[in-house]
């Protein structure tokens, strides 16, 4: 028996094909840290929505409840290296670690098959999620070319907002020597507004530059 468990060969290991080093396993702990968009929401975007609005239950105000980053890469079929690069952008821009996704359903045309790797989401909440937003709204946003704004119409009809950014290099934490393509990616910000009219006043307090 003994000699049976030392030939006993090793399963293999369980996860990604990459082991992406450079892309923490766990988030940044950020000790006392407040975000400014969160004591912004505390301090004055409740206020100002209970007064537009008329709540009666501060139960019932809107707020952020997370921040969904995709980046979605069809070309990872041919470059499996783009995946791991964007696996790492997308770690460095959350300082948490992303997974990956996976087709649904396979596509002949694409030479997409069920299960094949395609892309890379992260979800944010609490501090992660506030402090996101912070960089979003004040650094990454104005960095973007002939910046006029952000659509006011992208909602879901439920209170949900997702951005389209085309270039991810908006964010400073994107090297663009170590990317052999430069990927776009979306931010998906659900909030816990029943309409859209409030979650688009929810997120304009915030900052979201909206287009007029």
């Amino acid at each position: 028996m003994a000699k049976a468990a030392a030939t006993q060969k090793k399963k293999p290991e369980a996860g990604y094909a990459f082991k992406f080093p450079k892309v923490r396993n766990e988030p940044v702990d950020r000790g006392d840290f407040v975000p400014h968009t969160r004591t912004l929401y505390r301090e004055k975007v409740i206020p100002a929505l209970k007064e537009e609005f008329g709540y009666k239950n501060p139960n019932t105000i809107p707020t952020v409840e997370k921040v969904v980053l995709n980046i979605g890469l069809g070309e990872a079929i041919k470059q499996p290296k783009l995946l791991e690069q964007s696996f790492e952008c997308l770690g460095n821009i959350t300082g948490q670690r992303p997974v990956v996704t996976r087709a649904k359903k396979s596509i002949a045309g694409f030479k997409l098959r069920e299960g094949m790797k395609i892309g890379a989401m992260v979800t944010l909440r609490r501090t992660a999620m506030w402090d996101f937003l912070d960089r979003l709204l004040m650094v990454a946003l104005p960095r973007t070319r002939d910046f006029r704004g952000v659509s006011r119409k992208a909602f879901d009809g439920r209170g949900n907002y997702t951005l389209g950014i085309k270039e991810i290099l908006i964010f400073p934490e994107v090297d663009i020597e170590k990317l052999n393509a430069v990927p776009g990616m979306n931010v998906c910000i659900h909030t816990s507004a029943k309409t859209d009219d409030e979650a688009r006043a929810l997120l304009k307090h915030l900052g979201m530059p909206f287009r007029q």
